[in-house]
Protein backbone atom coordinates (compact mmCIF):
# COMPACT_ATOMS: atom_id res chain seq x y z
CA UNK A 1 0.00 0.00 0.00
CA UNK A 2 1.29 3.62 -0.39
CA UNK A 3 1.32 6.22 2.11
CA UNK A 4 -1.27 7.97 0.75
CA UNK A 5 -3.53 4.54 0.84
CA UNK A 6 -2.69 3.88 4.27
CA UNK A 7 -3.39 6.95 5.93
CA UNK A 8 -7.07 7.53 3.89
CA UNK A 9 -7.73 3.84 5.07
CA UNK A 10 -7.37 4.65 8.46
CA UNK A 11 -9.09 8.47 8.29
CA UNK A 12 -11.89 6.68 6.67
CA UNK A 13 -12.46 4.38 9.76
CA UNK A 14 -13.08 7.64 11.55
CA UNK A 15 -9.34 7.31 13.29
CA UNK A 16 -6.78 10.81 13.74
CA UNK A 17 -4.66 9.90 16.16
CA UNK A 18 -1.04 9.60 15.48
CA UNK A 19 1.00 8.18 18.40
CA UNK A 20 3.87 9.62 19.18
CA UNK A 21 6.41 7.09 20.23
CA UNK A 22 9.20 9.74 21.71
CA UNK A 23 10.46 6.70 24.07
CA UNK A 24 12.60 7.94 26.80
CA UNK A 25 14.07 5.11 29.10
CA UNK A 26 14.05 7.87 32.43
CA UNK A 27 9.96 8.60 31.56
CA UNK A 28 8.57 4.74 30.91
CA UNK A 29 7.48 2.71 33.69
CA UNK A 30 10.04 1.98 35.79
CA UNK A 31 9.36 -2.42 36.36
CA UNK A 32 10.79 -2.58 32.86
CA UNK A 33 13.57 -1.51 34.07
CA UNK A 34 14.65 -5.08 34.49
CA UNK A 35 13.37 -5.70 30.68
CA UNK A 36 17.09 -6.52 28.52
CA UNK A 37 15.51 -3.66 26.20
CA UNK A 38 13.30 -1.58 28.41
CA UNK A 39 12.47 1.28 25.57
CA UNK A 40 11.99 -1.74 23.02
CA UNK A 41 9.34 -3.62 25.11
CA UNK A 42 7.79 -0.52 26.49
CA UNK A 43 7.26 0.35 22.45
CA UNK A 44 5.74 -2.74 22.11
CA UNK A 45 3.19 -2.72 24.76
CA UNK A 46 1.93 0.77 23.42
CA UNK A 47 2.02 -0.89 19.81
CA UNK A 48 0.29 -3.86 20.77
CA UNK A 49 -2.32 -1.98 22.86
CA UNK A 50 -2.84 0.88 20.16
CA UNK A 51 -2.72 -0.53 17.04
CA UNK A 52 -6.44 -1.20 16.12
CA UNK A 53 -7.34 2.24 16.98
CA UNK A 54 -4.01 4.50 15.53
CA UNK A 55 -4.48 6.21 12.22
CA UNK A 56 -0.33 6.10 12.26
CA UNK A 57 2.72 6.31 14.50
CA UNK A 58 4.85 9.50 14.97
CA UNK A 59 8.81 8.27 15.56
CA UNK A 60 11.00 11.58 16.52
CA UNK A 61 14.30 10.22 15.05
CA UNK A 62 16.08 12.23 18.00
CA UNK A 63 14.85 9.71 20.71
CA UNK A 64 16.59 7.19 18.94
CA UNK A 65 19.69 8.45 17.40
CA UNK A 66 20.85 9.80 20.67
CA UNK A 67 22.15 5.93 21.63
CA UNK A 68 23.77 6.22 17.98
CA UNK A 69 23.85 1.97 15.95
CA UNK A 70 21.86 0.67 19.40
CA UNK A 71 19.20 3.05 19.29
CA UNK A 72 18.93 2.86 15.17
CA UNK A 73 18.13 -0.87 15.59
CA UNK A 74 15.63 -0.16 18.99
CA UNK A 75 14.14 2.08 15.92
CA UNK A 76 13.60 -0.69 13.17
CA UNK A 77 12.25 -3.13 15.82
CA UNK A 78 9.79 -0.95 16.98
CA UNK A 79 8.79 -0.22 13.69
CA UNK A 80 8.41 -4.02 12.71
CA UNK A 81 5.75 -4.46 15.45
CA UNK A 82 3.73 -1.58 13.64
CA UNK A 83 1.14 -3.48 11.32
CA UNK A 84 1.66 -2.70 7.70
CA UNK A 85 -1.76 -0.73 7.22
CA UNK A 86 -0.94 1.51 9.39
CA UNK A 87 1.23 4.67 8.67
CA UNK A 88 4.82 5.16 9.66
CA UNK A 89 5.96 8.67 10.28
CA UNK A 90 9.89 9.49 10.95
CA UNK A 91 9.63 12.67 12.42
CA UNK A 92 13.28 13.81 11.11
CA UNK A 93 12.63 17.77 10.17
CA UNK A 94 15.37 16.85 7.22
CA UNK A 95 15.71 19.72 4.82
CA UNK A 96 19.41 20.79 3.00
CA UNK A 97 20.52 21.32 -0.12
CA UNK A 98 19.62 19.09 -3.18
CA UNK A 99 22.43 16.77 -3.00
CA UNK A 100 22.32 15.88 0.98
CA UNK A 101 18.57 16.01 0.68
CA UNK A 102 18.92 13.37 -1.55
CA UNK A 103 20.99 11.18 0.55
CA UNK A 104 18.32 12.27 3.95
CA UNK A 105 15.24 10.70 1.28
CA UNK A 106 17.46 7.79 0.36
CA UNK A 107 17.90 7.17 4.46
CA UNK A 108 14.47 7.40 5.58
CA UNK A 109 12.35 6.42 2.60
CA UNK A 110 14.97 3.34 1.33
CA UNK A 111 16.39 1.96 4.29
CA UNK A 112 14.43 2.83 7.14
CA UNK A 113 11.04 2.45 5.01
CA UNK A 114 9.06 5.24 7.00
CA UNK A 115 5.90 6.00 5.26
CA UNK A 116 6.11 9.86 5.87
CA UNK A 117 8.77 12.21 6.74
CA UNK A 118 8.41 16.02 8.44
CA UNK A 119 10.63 18.05 6.50
CA UNK A 120 11.51 22.04 7.08
CA UNK A 121 11.18 23.86 3.65
CA UNK A 122 12.92 26.76 4.11
CA UNK A 123 15.80 26.08 1.76
CA UNK A 124 13.67 26.23 -0.83
CA UNK A 125 11.92 23.72 -3.10
CA UNK A 126 15.54 22.37 -4.47
CA UNK A 127 15.85 20.83 -0.72
CA UNK A 128 12.44 19.53 -0.10
CA UNK A 129 12.55 18.29 -4.02
CA UNK A 130 13.89 14.63 -3.76
CA UNK A 131 11.35 13.64 -1.30
CA UNK A 132 8.69 14.86 -3.13
CA UNK A 133 9.96 12.65 -5.78
CA UNK A 134 9.01 9.37 -4.08
CA UNK A 135 5.15 9.51 -4.67
CA UNK A 136 3.96 6.65 -2.67
CA UNK A 137 5.44 8.59 0.61
CA UNK A 138 4.11 11.81 2.27
CA UNK A 139 5.91 14.63 3.42
CA UNK A 140 4.68 16.92 6.22
CA UNK A 141 6.42 20.40 6.04
CA UNK A 142 6.65 22.56 8.83
CA UNK A 143 4.06 25.78 8.49
CA UNK A 144 3.14 26.71 11.51
CA UNK A 145 4.95 25.00 15.20
CA UNK A 146 3.28 24.41 18.00
CA UNK A 147 6.47 25.51 20.03
CA UNK A 148 6.44 29.38 21.70
CA UNK A 149 9.33 30.25 19.44
CA UNK A 150 7.41 29.40 16.39
CA UNK A 151 6.48 33.90 16.89
CA UNK A 152 10.30 34.30 16.02
CA UNK A 153 10.15 32.95 12.12
CA UNK A 154 7.47 31.53 11.09
CA UNK A 155 4.88 34.50 12.50
CA UNK A 156 6.74 37.56 10.80
CA UNK A 157 4.84 39.44 8.82
CA UNK A 158 6.25 40.11 5.07
CA UNK A 159 6.44 43.15 2.69
CA UNK A 160 2.78 41.29 1.24
CA UNK A 161 1.39 41.74 4.44
CA UNK A 162 0.93 37.80 4.74
CA UNK A 163 3.31 35.64 7.12
CA UNK A 164 5.76 33.79 6.46
CA UNK A 165 4.07 30.23 7.69
CA UNK A 166 1.34 31.34 5.01
CA UNK A 167 3.84 31.45 1.99
CA UNK A 168 5.25 28.11 3.26
CA UNK A 169 1.42 26.54 2.77
CA UNK A 170 1.08 28.55 -0.36
CA UNK A 171 4.17 26.66 -1.64
CA UNK A 172 3.40 23.46 -0.75
CA UNK A 173 0.74 23.26 -2.47
CA UNK A 174 1.87 24.39 -5.64
CA UNK A 175 4.21 21.53 -5.20
CA UNK A 176 1.47 19.00 -4.62
CA UNK A 177 1.14 17.58 -8.18
CA UNK A 178 1.36 14.22 -6.66
CA UNK A 179 -0.79 14.61 -3.61
CA UNK A 180 2.24 13.20 -1.24
CA UNK A 181 2.40 16.92 0.30
CA UNK A 182 1.01 17.65 3.86
CA UNK A 183 1.89 20.10 6.43
CA UNK A 184 2.41 20.90 10.32
CA UNK A 185 0.40 22.64 11.98
CA UNK A 186 0.47 23.16 15.82
CA UNK A 187 -2.83 22.68 17.44
CA UNK A 188 -1.45 25.61 19.87
CA UNK A 189 -2.39 27.83 17.01
CA UNK A 190 -6.24 27.69 16.77
CA UNK A 191 -6.75 31.09 16.03
CA UNK A 192 -4.49 30.78 13.49
CA UNK A 193 -5.95 27.32 12.58
CA UNK A 194 -9.36 28.81 12.09
CA UNK A 195 -8.29 31.63 10.02
CA UNK A 196 -5.94 29.76 7.84
CA UNK A 197 -7.75 26.51 7.22
CA UNK A 198 -9.35 27.11 3.78
CA UNK A 199 -6.30 27.22 2.18
CA UNK A 200 -4.79 24.17 2.84
CA UNK A 201 -6.86 22.60 -0.08
CA UNK A 202 -6.32 18.61 0.03
CA UNK A 203 -2.93 19.15 1.87
CA UNK A 204 -2.64 15.84 4.80
CA UNK A 205 -2.43 18.10 7.64
CA UNK A 206 -0.04 17.11 10.95
CA UNK A 207 -1.45 18.38 14.10
CA UNK A 208 1.39 18.16 17.47
CA UNK A 209 0.14 20.33 20.20
CA UNK A 210 -2.74 18.53 22.13
CA UNK A 211 -2.18 17.63 25.09
CA UNK A 212 0.83 18.69 27.09
CA UNK A 213 1.22 21.49 25.33
CA UNK A 214 -2.32 22.44 26.21
CA UNK A 215 -3.83 22.22 22.78
CA UNK A 216 -7.45 21.70 22.35
CA UNK A 217 -8.86 18.97 20.66
CA UNK A 218 -12.06 20.38 20.34
CA UNK A 219 -11.23 23.40 18.57
CA UNK A 220 -8.77 21.68 16.12
CA UNK A 221 -11.64 18.58 15.27
CA UNK A 222 -14.66 21.37 15.15
CA UNK A 223 -12.40 23.68 12.54
CA UNK A 224 -11.82 20.99 10.62
CA UNK A 225 -15.20 19.94 10.31
CA UNK A 226 -16.35 23.39 9.67
CA UNK A 227 -14.28 23.41 6.40
CA UNK A 228 -15.24 19.94 5.78
CA UNK A 229 -11.66 18.59 5.13
CA UNK A 230 -11.07 15.32 6.84
CA UNK A 231 -7.53 15.01 6.10
CA UNK A 232 -6.02 15.37 9.29
CA UNK A 233 -3.79 13.91 11.91
CA UNK A 234 -3.78 14.90 15.95
CA UNK A 235 -0.06 14.16 17.27
CA UNK A 236 -0.61 12.71 20.93
CA UNK A 237 2.81 11.52 22.54
CA UNK A 238 3.60 12.11 26.15
CA UNK A 239 -0.23 12.64 27.32
CA UNK A 240 -0.94 8.88 25.79
CA UNK A 241 1.82 7.01 26.24
CA UNK A 242 2.96 8.10 29.53
CA UNK A 243 -0.41 8.47 30.84
CA UNK A 244 -0.20 5.67 33.18
CA UNK A 245 3.15 4.42 34.87
CA UNK A 246 2.04 1.35 36.47
CA UNK A 247 2.62 -2.37 35.29
CA UNK A 248 -1.20 -1.39 33.15
CA UNK A 249 0.45 0.96 31.35
CA UNK A 250 -0.21 -0.75 28.22
CA UNK A 251 -4.62 -0.88 29.26
CA UNK A 252 -4.44 2.82 30.23
CA UNK A 253 -2.71 3.64 26.50
CA UNK A 254 -5.94 1.73 24.86
CA UNK A 255 -8.26 3.13 27.32
CA UNK A 256 -6.79 6.70 26.27
CA UNK A 257 -6.79 6.84 22.18
CA UNK A 258 -10.53 4.94 22.74
CA UNK A 259 -11.51 8.24 25.11
CA UNK A 260 -9.94 10.38 22.05
CA UNK A 261 -11.38 8.61 18.98
CA UNK A 262 -14.82 9.08 20.56
CA UNK A 263 -14.42 12.70 21.33
CA UNK A 264 -13.30 13.44 18.22
CA UNK A 265 -16.64 11.48 16.67
CA UNK A 266 -19.15 13.02 18.85
CA UNK A 267 -17.69 16.64 17.85
CA UNK A 268 -17.38 15.58 14.12
CA UNK A 269 -21.22 14.23 14.51
CA UNK A 270 -23.03 16.93 16.11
Amino acid sequence: MTAQEKLLLQLGRGRHIAVGLDSDVKKIPQHLLTEKDPVLKFNEIIIENTQDFAASYKLNLAFYEKDGAQGLELLQKTMEYIPEDVLIIGDAKRGDIGNTSTMYAQSVFDHFKFDAVTLHPYMGFDSVEPFLEYKDKLSFMLALTSNPGSKDFEKLELKNGRCLFQEVINSVKAWNTKDNCGIVFGATNERELQDNISSFDRLFVLLPGIGAQGGSLEGVVKAFKESNKDRFLINVSRALIYKDLSPHFGLAAKEEILSLNNKISEIWNK
